[in-house]
């Protein structure tokens, strides 16, 4: 098993994976300008087997109900991958495969399949899971930690969602679909024809989040960085959207971060 971090290069783009800090890009730099807020919880992590916050941390499957760890009381959040050791499967100048395998208290067998692409322009997230056993519901998502600040200059948040998740007190969404609120966000919304969202730092940079999937938390109500998430489904999916991986067919998912210097 091989857990040092691995660096991939395309032009003057560079990104590090740590495969033993969950999978997370660490760091992704453009002609030396990092991108992405450092530290060991931060960068950018894969959200697996669930995205954000599962209420109570409970799950039904059928008739089956499962309980998850409280890891932010009184639900559970963001998946086990990114606190996990992955396995380093492949590596080249530019792309890299890593592989993570569902384990207790998880109740399903699966692997996690993630490969990380880099082009001069462009960065490449896709994740699998895949399973020869059970089927059983599950989401794919990243949480990305931009820098608010690159080069002294400020990000701006840009996108057209169809709808906002209206967001209960307890911070999960209570089912009801609502016109877009006034920043700052911690929410969910909708994007039916898929995830497009632009970050501008007005006279630096200009980072395009995409994804085919047709859900993205934005959250921006921390001082250092800015999340764009896109993800399968909307917290606590497990139980109000949940996507199936079956022994026919994995559930997959992908986003692409293309950029430019202004």
């Amino acid at each position: 098993m091989t857990t040092q971090e691995t660096t991939l290069t395309a032009g003057d783009a560079e990104v590090t994976v740590a495969p033993g800090n969950g999978c997370r890009i660490s760091s992704l730099k453009i002609a030396g300008t990092e991108l992405l807020r450092q530290g060991e919880r931060y960068g950018c992590f894969p959200m697996v087997p669930w995205c954000g916050r599962i209420r109570d941390g409970q799950f039904r499957d059928g008739g089956r109900l499962h309980q998850m760890p409280l890891n932010s009381p009184p639900h559970a959040i963001h998946g086990f991958a990114r606190d996990a050791e992955w396995t380093t499967a492949r590596t080249g100048a530019a792309e890299a495969v890593f592989t993570y395998d569902l384990t207790d208290p998880w109740p399903y067998r699966g692997r996690v399949t993630q490969i990380v692409s880099l082009t001069e322009d462009a960065l490449t997230l896709s994740i699998g899971i895949e399973t020869y056993e059970d089927s059983f519901p599950a989401q794919i998502g990243w949480h990305p930690w931009f820098n608010r600040e690159l080069d002294g200059s400020q990000v701006e948040i840009a996108f057209e969602p169809a709808w906002q998740e209206e967001r209960g007190d307890d911070h999960l969404p209570t089912g009801k679909r609502i016109d877009v609120q006034p920043q700052p966000w911690d929410d969910c919304f909708g994007m039916p024809d898929g995830v497009d969202v632009t970050l501008t730092w007005p006279g630096a940079f200009e980072v395009k989040v995409a994804s085919r999937e047709q859900w993205v938390v934005v959250y921006d109500e921390q001082e250092a960085a800015v999340c764009v998430e896109p993800q399968t489904g909307p917290p606590n999916g497990l139980n109000t959207a949940p996507r199936l991986v079956t022994p026919v067919e994995p559930l997959e998912a992908a986003t692409t971060w293309t950029w430019r210097r202004l």
